[in-house]
C-alpha cells in the first residue's frame, strides 16, 4: 500500500519558489557580476588610500550597473607594500595602489612630484601628478595600465616638545621615511626610517621625539594623544599610483574600460580632496579632545627651508639625466604644475 504524501502550506510552497528563484535555483542562473576584479591596498581600511579605493569600487559597480565587481584588500592582506607593484605586474592582484617611493629609482618621474616643491594640499599636487604621468607616459609604468594617481597632503612635524622655529629642530630625532630623510637632514633634525606602523612604540619609549607624516594620522592613527603639537611647514608629499595588470586591462570590455578611464582623473581630484578635508577634520578632533596646538613657522623661516632643501632639486635633476631622462624638464613641468593648481586651488 502506497503512503499517501501529505499536502504540503500554499505559503510554503511560494516561499520555496521565491526563494529558487532570488538563489537562481531552479529558474535561472544568479544575479552574479559579470567581471570580477581584485584590488591590493597595504594602509589599515580606515586610512585615506583605503577610503578612495572603496569610493573607486562603489562608483565601478554603480556606473557598470553591476557587470563589475571589485573586491577589495586593505592592510596588505593580499599583497605588502613593496610587493604591491611586481604582484600587479605577475597578476596575484588585478589592481594595485602602490606609493613610489617604497621602491626609491624605480619611478623616476612620479619622484619630482615627492620633492620639497612647497605643495600646501594633496588636491593640487595630485592634480601635478596626474597631469605629469600623463604627459610623459614614463616607461616605469609601461607593464601595467594606471587607474589614477593621487598624493597625501603635505608632510608637516608632529612633536612632543613645541616646534616655533627651525632652530627647535636641532639635533632631534624624528621618525620619517622616504624623501622625508633627506629632507630632515638638511634642515637640521635626526632622521630615523621606520614604517608608520612602528612609531607609536618608538615615540612613546622616547626612541624618537615626534613623527614627520601628513597630519590626518593624528585622528586615524590617534597620534595626538602623545604627540600634543604639531607645526605646519609644507615639506613634501607622497605619491600613489593606482595600476591594473596589463592583461587584465586589454579582457576588459570597451564600455568598462570607458568607466574606469572616466574615473582616472575624477578619482585624483576627488582623493585630494577628501584627504584635505580629513585633514582639517583631524586637527578639529584633535584640538578637542586632546587640546592639541598647531604652529605656523615665521613666513622668512618657510622662505629659508626651500633653499635649505634646494640641494635636493639639484640631486634630483643630475640623477634623472644620468639615467637618461630629461630630469631639468621634468622637474620644470612639475613646479609649473604646482604654480598651476596651488593657484587654483588656494587655501
Amino acid at each position: 500500500m502506497k503512503k499517501q504524501c501529505k499536502s504540503v502550506p500554499f505559503f510554503v510552497v511560494a516561499v520555496l519558489a521565491f526563494t529558487l528563484i532570488l538563489g537562481g535555483g531552479l529558474f535561472g542562473s544568479p544575479a552574479q557580476a559579470q567581471i570580477k576584479l581584485t584590488y591590493a591596498n597595504f594602509p589599515p581600511a580606515t586610512t585615506f588610500p583605503c577610503v578612495q579605493m572603496e569610493r573607486w569600487k562603489a562608483e565601478v559597480e554603480k556606473r557598470t550597473a553591476g557587470k563589475v565587481a571589485v573586491q577589495t584588500f586593505p592592510g596588505g592582506t593580499l599583497l605588502p607594500a613593496k610587493n604591491i607593484f611586481d604582484g600587479v605586474i605577475a597578476g596575484t592582484a588585478d589592481i594595485g595602489n602602490l606609493a613610489m617611493s617604497y621602491q626609491p629609482g624605480r619611478f623616476p618621474v612620479s619622484e619630482a612630484i615627492d620633492l620639497p616643491l612647497g605643495f600646501t594640499s594633496a588636491k593640487a599636487a595630485s592634480l601635478a601628478l596626474y597631469d605629469l604621468i600623463e604627459k610623459y607616459n614614463p616607461k616605469e609604468f609601461e607593464k601595467v595600465k594606471i587607474i589614477t594617481l593621487f598624493t597625501c597632503p603635505p608632510a608637516d612635524f608632529m612633536t612632543k616638545a613645541p616646534v616655533k622655529s627651525l632652530k627647535d629642530l636641532k639635533g632631534m630625532e624624528l621618525r620619517t621615511s622616504g624623501t622625508g630623510t633627506e629632507v630632515l637632514k638638511l634642515l637640521g633634525a635626526i632622521p630615523i626610517g621606520m614604517p608608520q606602523s612602528e612609531a607609536p612604540e618608538a615615540i612613546q619609549k622616547g626612541i624618537v621625539k615626534g613623527n614627520v607624516s601628513s597630519m590626518e594620522i593624528l585622528k586615524d592613527f590617534n597620534f595626538a594623544s602623545y604627540l600634543p603639537y604639531a607645526t605646519e611647514a609644507n615639506l613634501f608629499v607622497v605619491s600613489f599610483a593606482v595600476v591594473m595588470n596589463k592583461d587584465k586591462w586589454n579582457s576588459l570590455p570597451e564600455d568598462v574600460k570607458k568607466v574606469i578611464d572616466d574615473l582616472r582623473r575624477e578619482q585624483a581630484l576627488w582623493t585630494g580632496t577628501y584627504v584635505d578635508n580629513h585633514v582639517k577634520e583631524a586637527l578639529a578632533w584633535s584640538k578637542e579632545k586632546y587640546k592639541h596646538q598647531l604652529f605656523n613657522l615665521p613666513a622668512p623661516e618657510m622662505g629659508e627651508i626651500q633653499k635649505l632643501l634646494k640641494p635636493m632639486q639639484d640631486s634630483y635633476v643630475k640623477k634623472v639625466t644620468a639615467a637618461g631622462l630629461p630630469g631639468d624638464q621634468i622637474l620644470k613641468d612639475a613646479t609649473a604644475l604646482k604654480d598651476k593648481y596651488e593657484k587654483q586651488y588656494k587655501k
